[in-house]
């Protein structure tokens, strides 16, 4: 039987280059791969769904979940995990706290993407900053004109508006015209050494630790996505994608913990893969549902209570039926 030629779209990261590189196969595919930055597969995913797997949003696959109208099937390899303490910049000449996010303006680069969609609930649940008493500013990081891939139909109270034509967020907070900034990448004026913009937390890294502490969220940025089409006309098609990217992964962890020859150019990696297992246990990037069930049900709550997805999206509805259970030995 001929090998399916797929097309695949995911960022170059650790956990996907055994793939990329051909150490890992998956099984019955030849693939051509295409390393994209999130923001471009998203874009094609979900206006034209050009790819046969790829990276999705979970928050936009969440709402065309809900909608009933997305061409892909999900599959539990989180190609992404974020805490995302480190992803609010303010204007730190006047928000010294969460609460003084309360009656600011605050852009965002889609008021729907995964990384908003956790920050607001843990300002909500943790801090008592809800949606409706930021007014929201809706613009590009880098470049003008930025739209919202997804309609929105947000609740009452929520004011969200554009940023003025030809506009950034990241200019409009250096210019003071807004007060604050989240997004999943940080704005480059931050490497500039602005004295009026900084982290709404100071140390956001002991803030995502105390969170995880509490919670036990490491909270999930992207899933992985199969033409829905391919996955009823090869139903082994979801498990064996699953099984590769598993093990693209198991080999990505496996090298930080090599000390012959760093993987990565940064020191001090196996101290920190140490502390990391220490917090959060050996398996702390999870894939799979069960392993994440928990916290995959907390944000499709706090998704449809922030009024992206129009109705309360089961963990079921998620994933292929072929990716819960696995071979043992």
């Amino acid at each position: 039987m001929a090998k399916l030629r797929l097309s695949v779209a995911v960022g170059d990261y650790d956990r996907t280059r055994a793939l990329i590189n051909g150490t890992v196969a998956i099984d019955g595919v030849d693939p051509v791969f295409m390393t994209l930055i999130p923001e471009e597969i998203f874009f094609r995913a979900i206006r034209a769904a050009e790819f046969d797997i790829c990276e999705l949003s979970l928050s936009s696959y969440a709402m065309k979940v809900a909608q009933g109208d997305l061409p892909y099937i999900g599959v539990p390899a989180f190609l992404s995990r974020s805490f995302r303490h480190n992803s609010i910049y303010v204007r730190t000449d006047r928000v010294k706290e969460p609460a003084d996010l309360k009656g600011r303006k605050v852009g965002v680069p889609e008021y729907q993407v995964t990384a908003n969609v956790w920050v607001r609930a843990f300002l909500d649940d943790d801090y008592g900053v809800k949606p409706a008493d930021i007014h929201w500013v809706r613009g590009g990081i880098e470049e003008p004109g930025r739209l919202e891939k997804l309609t929105l139909n947000l609740p009452a109270g929520v004011r969200l508006d554009d940023a003025p034509a030809g506009a950034t967020i990241s200019a409009l907070l250096e210019a003071g015209e807004i007060d604050a900034f989240i997004a999943p990448r940080r704005p480059k004026l931050s490497a500039r050494g602005d004295p009026h913009v900084g982290w709404l937390f100071a140390d956001p890294a002991a803030a995502a630790k105390d969170y995880f502490k509490r919670t036990g969220f490491f909270p999930i940025m992207h899933l992985l996505g199969i033409r829905r089409e391919l996955a009823e006309r090869h139903p082994w098609l979801p498990g064996a994608v699953l099984k590769a990217f598993a093990e693209a992964k198991r080999l990505a962890v496996q090298q930080l913990a090599d000390t012959a020859a760093p993987s990565v150019t940064l020191p001090f990696v196996e101290e920190r893969l140490k502390d990391a297992r220490a917090l959060m246990g050996e398996d702390f990037w999870s894939y799979g549902v069960a392993p994440n069930r928990k916290l995959l049900d907390y944000f499709l709550a706090q998704h449809h209570a922030q009024g992206l997805s129009p109705r309360r999206v089961s963990v079921d509805e998620l994933f292929h039926p072929a990716t819960y259970e696995t071979f043992k030995v």
